[in-house]
């Protein structure tokens, strides 16, 4: 009897042991990144469609090897780090790309950013057959190195300047001379880098004979500086042009520079216009696509250009209402006489089929949700492939249908957030997968959706996550008193209790087009949220009027007052969790980043009888201060809208803050200027109003970098404990 009641005590312990979780820790979070999932590098399809390729660590350094789409068998070993040293340069592979065939290799290696997007780097062809590596540019680093399509050329951008090395003769050409701090050839300026992801601004033509480029003269727009530390005894000023609403905008032409005779034609515009956020090979060599637009962005011309004279014929006109969103989606097909469209003219972002002389032959996707993006077109099956909201908004779908909008089949078979990339001849693709409870789950398919196998399931975190104390996280939805029914998410405390009453932080971000309310999984800060419900807290999610993959109706009509629905529907979130039993609704708080952090501005000011907290993290908080391309989209200039800038600026709300508040910002942000803080931090002052400020000297928007995010997120962490 004793050995018995001792073994059941062991065993009731050991069962105590095993049942007992750990919290997490916000050094696993950011040091550790111990919840971060894996992912694989980024593949590449071969020329033919077959293979793809990967950067691989061997024992000996690195290798670009190529593997079997089919089999997942090794095809071929391209290049080892041990033959860049055998041919007498020993260098870290950062990137490459692949030349036709995969003859050649380009190769960069000591990169550095610029922007967001843009970074220079020491590039490096390798020739396989000849077993040589050559640098396109002596010792200098320089920007946007890329193969021509028959794989014989490399061009890149050098202070501003277009260039040109041809491999077979290594003779290299100087395309343009007027490169300066203020003219860039071939590379984009700071407006059209962020707002229309316009980063290499150059395009080589089918036949590897032209190239169309991008001029910016950006000699009128105003300067900003900003200083920068550095632990030096003397600051340095960091000064580059930026266009903030209203203001001059920079002066782009397109021009295309004929190699072999070594012309350059300017193209001509069909009118005034703007912007231009987009040009285009045909699959002809002597049409160039080019979209203009003007400067209320809500009309746009499509043309194609000739690119011996620069004459434009103008192919159709899009116009809005209120603004037009800049797509990826055209196609060329049919030996030019065809293309693909991408627009929500009919209220939902979907696929459009024209005739090259703009005659609309049939709408491809049809229904209420929206085409999120385009994937591309087989045209030997005549398939489009393209991702989906089909689902639900917080949904993502893979799937495809012929170019005449019969056969729409989805392809993903797990409702969550679905991703695919393509193999360069539409046999295969690689999907991502997540939902709220899954990480990543990468796997490799056949065009018809069957999968071939799993790539990388991320078991190792699963297994991790099992030992941690989490709590539930559930979608929920309402209907505000405006009859609008909005999408949410909350985290509740993993030992939960109806009968009790339990703070609420809610995190937003807002923005046109932009939901935080997803089927996925959430790496970036969904761990500190578990965290903060291991600690007690509600922690919730509420995607507003104005975010996307609902229509155009619902994401465009915060139009010319941006702010103002969109704080209304927080508001409401807030009022959601206050008449739940199991919230306390004395203690409801939010926080945000970037557009996040102007809503929560928005929130602790005109919505301060609801929320008791807020933080704002890189706040715009006046959207004068913005940039021109961004604000105008939304809400037009100052002057032709003042009520609506007045209206939307948390500054003009100042002496209604009520509650705790906030303000972080890094001196160092290009994007949302430390401008924004500053002012903020002004008119709280003069309302005498008490706030709490965190800067972080020299970080850029993201603010990261050594221990900054877990210093950031202890001090998050300190103040949503100590003040809800």
């Amino acid at each position: 009897m004793k050995k018995q009641i001792t073994l059941l005590l062991c065993l009731i312990f050991t069962l105590s042991l095993y049942s007992q979780k750990q919290n997490v820790s916000l050094k696993e979070i950011w040091t550790q990144y111990k919840f971060h999932p894996k992912g694989i590098d980024e593949l590449r399809s071969t020329s033919d469609g077959e293979r793809y390729t990967t950067l691989s660590i061997t024992g000996g350094g690195q290798a670009i090897i190529a593997y079997d789409y089919a089999t997942g068998k090794v095809a071929d070993t391209l290049l080892t780090t041990g033959q860049l040293e055998k041919a007498g340069n020993k260098i870290m592979i950062v990137d490459y790309q692949l030349g036709k065939d995969e003859k050649n290799i380009l190769l960069s290696t000591a990169s550095e950013q610029i922007y967001r997007h843009s970074s220079i780097a020491k590039y490096y062809v390798w020739n396989r057959e000849k077993k040589t590596i050559t640098p396109i540019m002596n010792k200098e680093k320089v920007l946007y190195a890329t193969f021509s399509p028959d794989g014989n050329s490399v061009a890149f951008i050098s202070k501003g300047n277009l260039y040109v090395r041809n491999l077979t003769d290594g003779k290299l050409s100087q395309i343009t001379n007027d490169g300066s701090d203020d003219i860039f050839n071939g590379v984009s300026d700071w407006v059209y880098e962020e707002e229309f992801v316009v980063t290499r601004a150059y395009f080589w033509s089918p036949d590897s004979k032209s190239i169309a480029y991008y001029r910016f003269d950006d000699s009128r727009v105003p300067v900003f500086s900003m200083n920068e530390y550095h632990d030096s005894l003397y600051p340095t000023v960091y000064s580059f042009r930026y266009p903030k609403a209203g203001t001059p905008n920079p002066m782009v032409a397109i021009k295309i520079h004929n190699i072999p005779n070594g012309t350059t034609t300017n193209v001509i515009p069909p009118g005034s216009f703007e912007y231009i956020p987009r040009i285009k090979w045909t699959l002809s060599s002597s049409l160039l696509s080019v979209q203009f637009m003007n400067r209320h962005q809500d009309s746009l011309v499509f043309v194609l250009a000739n690119a011996s004279t620069g004459k434009t014929t103008p192919v159709f006109t899009e116009i809005s209402k209120t603004y037009i969103d800049i797509y990826d989606a055209l196609t060329f097909i049919n030996n030019n006489k065809e293309f693909i469209w991408m627009s929500d003219r009919d209220g939902y972002t979907h696929l459009y089929r024209f005739s090259i002389d703009g005659k609309l032959i049939n709408q491809i996707t049809k229904g209420k949700w929206d085409v999120t993006d385009f994937k591309g077109l087989d045209e030997k099956t005549h398939t489009l492939y393209y991702g989906s909201s089909e689902t639900s908004p917080i949904d993502r779908d893979i799937d495809c249908i012929q170019i005449d909008g019969t056969g729409k089949k989805k392809l993903s078979t797990q409702t969550g957030s679905n991703g695919a990339e393509f193999s360069s001849n539409y046999h295969y693709y690689i999907s991502t997968f997540s939902d709220l409870e899954t990480p990543d789950l990468i796997a490799l398919h056949s065009s018809d959706g069957k999968q071939l196998r799993v790539l990388e399931d991320n078991k190792a975190l699963k297994d991790t996550i099992t030992h941690y104390n989490l709590g539930k996280k559930r979608f929920f939805s309402f209907t505000t008193s405006q009859g609008v029914n909005l999408n949410g998410w909350m985290i509740i405390p993993p030992d939960f209790d109806s009968t009790k009453k339990y703070p609420v932080l809610m995190y937003v971000y807002g923005g046109p087009g932009v939901n935080t309310v997803n089927n996925s999984w959430d790496s970036f800060n969904g761990m500190w949220y578990q965290m903060l419900a291991e600690k007690g807290y509600i922690v919730a999610s509420v995607d507003n009027r104005g975010t996307g993959a609902r229509g155009s109706e619902f994401q465009k009509c915060t139009y010319l007052h941006l702010g103002k629905l969109e704080t209304e529907d927080q508001i409401e979130g807030a009022k959601y969790f206050q008449s739940r039993s199991y919230a306390d609704k004395t203690r409801v708080g939010i926080w945000g980043w970037s557009y996040g952090g102007y809503m929560a501005a928005n929130c602790i000011t005109r919505g301060a009888d609801y929320f008791k907290l807020a933080i704002s993290v890189a706040p715009v908080t006046d959207w004068k201060f913005y940039d021109s391309i961004y604000t105008e989209r939304y809400m037009r200039t100052p002057g032709e809208n003042p009520e609506g800038y007045n209206e939307g600026s948390p500054l003009n709300y100042a002496d209604e803050v009520k509650g705790h508040y906030m303000l972080v910002a890094g001196t160092g942000d290009d994007n949302v200027h430390f401008q924004n803080t500053v002012e903020f931090v002004h008119a709280l002052e003069k309302a005498e109003k008490p706030f709490s400020l965190m800067m972080f000297p020299d970080k850029n928007h993201g603010i990261y970098g050594g221990n900054t995010r877990l210093y950031l997120f202890t001090q998050l962490t300190d103040f949503v404990t100590n003040n809800l």
